[in-house]
């Protein structure tokens, strides 16, 4: 895993005075190897006592043991640091599919399997499934809904506040809030949230791997981890990352309950039934 991955997923467990390190590392990574652990430390006003337990606390050998590694990090994105407009053919594509890759691998390490178990456990268990995405986060929303309803799932889903905002009020112990939020940080979203554990249902929630009042609010928090310096590949990184965490969450119910499986079944072949001429 990358150094700054690893500092990312870390950084939510860490004490203030490791925060402000985190925070350091992060937005100068490319500055880092000007630094000692001294030089850092005084950056900062802190010990340099402080920069090393840090560092030991991520499994590092020491402070300039973390300096290479992120050195090294940044030598090997380099190569690939060049605009994806700017490839011609088939690199495009291959520049795309790798970059979407590494997101999809930071996210599952940001993600432990104990919180995505819990996830698949609280949906399997709920009475009612109610999940909302506003603008673009509605498209992965509207595809997650319809396949847990092809599980058997009651999954219950509006694009319109007002809307679920009525629909929540029929919310029962166990029944689970599904927020779908890029960033997190939408009022109305977190008023739907605060409502259900009111009434003792579990809120899950799916933001931008940062910290954001949706996030902080969750039973079971899933994070994305998707950066990229172009904003447009940025926001198909994360679209991706999303989808595929998601469908990951799918898979497991499917094959956790031969019940809900059979149910699966049964209910694609009506459809296709439907459809045919």
């Amino acid at each position: 895993m990358s150094p700054l991955v690893k500092i990312r997923s870390e950084r939510d467990r860490m004490s203030a005075v490791e925060r402000r390190i985190a925070d350091f590392i992060l937005e100068n990574a490319q500055l880092l190897r000007d630094y000692s652990s001294q030089q850092l430390a005084n950056a900062l006003g802190i010990s340099q006592s402080s920069v090393v337990k840090f560092t030991q606390k991520l499994g590092f050998r020491g402070y300039p043991d973390l300096k290479y590694s992120v050195g090294e990090s940044i030598g090997r994105s380099d190569d690939d640091d060049a605009p994806i407009a700017e490839r011609t053919g088939d690199a495009v594509g291959a520049e795309l599919w790798a970059r979407k890759t590494q997101a999809e691998e930071a996210t599952q390490a940001i993600n432990t399997p104990e919180t995505m178990a819990a996830v698949v456990t609280a949906i399997a268990g709920a009475g009612k499934v109610f999940l909302i995405g506003l603008g673009e986060d509605d498209l992965q929303v509207r595809a997650f809904a319809m396949r847990l309803s092809l599980l058997g799932i009651t999954a219950i889903r509006h694009a319109d506040v007002g809307r679920m905002a009525a629909q929540v009020g029929m919310t029962m112990p166990g029944d689970v809030l599904v927020v779908f939020s890029e960033h997190g940080r939408h009022p109305a979203l977190a008023k739907l949230a605060r409502f259900v554990r009111e009434r003792r249902g579990k809120v899950i929630t799916l933001t931008r791997h940062t910290a954001n009042p949706l996030r902080a609010m969750a039973d079971l928090p899933l994070v994305v981890a998707a950066h990229d310096d172009a904003s447009y590949v940025q926001a198909l990184i994360y679209q991706s990352t999303v989808q595929h965490l998601v469908d990951t969450v799918f898979i497991h119910l499917c094959e956790g309950d031969d019940d809900r499986h059979l149910r699966l079944v049964e209910n694609l072949d009506r459809t296709q039934q439907l459809l045919e001429p």
